[in-house]
């Protein structure tokens, strides 16, 4: 008999498939919002198809900013709100990866503009209404129905492009959102079949890239697996990984991407015992027989750092962000995961 729950599903339009790019002036005009009135954010390495799309928008396009940073410092989000004032900005086009959606989310988080996003990674933040800012060292996030997207065009074209190195990185933080929407309080039956479904989709897209970087199969598989990673994340909403990892990130710069590869398998050390079901069925979907050992060894093969030492953090620094840390375990508990992450131990033994 299926358990009792409670399921609410937000609203959105996903455009999906090769060549999709150029039906963005089309959507634009789909919301709405009048011609000539869209800013169009882009990170460094999408800027070439921005300089198409930017001709493609014609009287649709306004302004644009490039160059965004991880993290979204409040300096620079008060700099776009204020672009987006001065070219009387009606919606927002982003391109590129996470950080482009962020920043778009932080403009819409105190204007309400509506926002296109067009990933050419994994972020999956494009499904999701969580926003992130981060002011003086400290990243704080929220979760907002204006921020969310309104319409995402997934063309997987745009990726081809991306390095393996990168790409790996992107598809462990998706596979983060997966793994961490097993156990959350806001977890039930449906987001389970999502998260797992993500994750056995990225597996496999990955597993394709490695083998073929241009892969346009195996480039579909991970931008529908970020789809879901996202739409579940949206859902089951974030625990301990991701407050760890937004944590580190805030105070010490670290990269968000290969954050979560390293501190994912150690979160799921601890956790993961508690959701025994959802367990048994991600690692059918992983294939493998131990959940934390299994992420680690699939980040290890794609070439993914598992080490937040690689990253930069010191262990002085990982034992310090333990106890600034409050939050759901004990101090002991945190500083022996985040010593763990920091040295790159392989998590044998799951705990409980």
């Amino acid at each position: 008999m299926a358990e009792s729950f409670v399921h609410v599903e937000p609203g959105g339009r996903i455009v999906f498939g090769p060549g999709t790019l150029d039906r963005v002036p089309d959507e634009v005009d789909l919301l709405g919002i009048g011609i000539g009135r869209v800013l169009l954010i882009a990170t460094a390495s999408a800027r070439d198809d921005a300089d198409l799309l930017e001709v493609g928008l014609g009287d649709r396009f306004a302004g644009r900013i490039d160059g965004v940073r991880q993290h979204v410092p409040i300096e620079q989000a008060e700099v776009a709100r204020a672009k987006a004032a001065e070219v009387d900005a009606r919606g927002l086009v982003a391109l590129g990866g996470g950080s482009a959606v962020g920043l778009a989310k932080a403009i819409a988080l105190t204007t309400g503009l509506p926002i296109i996003a067009i990933p050419t990674t994994y972020a999956g933040s494009e499904r999701t209404p969580v926003w992130g800012l981060t002011v003086d060292g400290r990243k704080s996030t929220g979760t907002d129905p204006v921020v969310l997207p309104r319409t995402v065009v997934y063309d997987p074209l745009l990726s081809r492009r991306l390095p393996v190195t990168v790409t790996a990185a992107s598809v462990a933080n998706a596979i983060a959102h997966c793994v961490e929407a097993i156990w959350t309080p806001k977890a039930d039956p449906l987001t389970e079949v999502v998260a797992i479904e993500g994750a056995r989709t990225l597996r496999a897209g990955l597993l394709g890239v490695l083998a073929e970087r241009t892969d346009l199969e195996a480039r579909s598989n991970l931008l529908l697996g970020a789809c879901l990673a996202g739409s579940a994340l949206a859902q089951a909403g974030t625990g301990l990984h991701h407050q760890l990892c937004h944590l580190l990130g805030g105070q010490f710069g670290l990269p968000h991407a290969e954050t979560h590869a390293a501190v994912l398998p150690q979160v799921t050390r601890l956790l993961a015992g508690n959701v025994p079901r959802a367990k048994a069925r991600m690692e059918a979907a992983l294939e493998t027989e131990d959940l934390a050992t299994g992420l680690f060894d699939l980040f290890q093969a794609a070439g993914v750092p598992t080490s937040l030492g690689e990253l930069g953090l010191t262990e002085e620094q990982a034992v310090a962000a333990a106890k600034s840390f409050d939050g759901q375990v004990s101090v002991d508990q945190l500083t022996d995961l985040l010593v763990r992450a920091w040295s790159g131990r392989r998590p044998e033994g799951t705990g409980r």
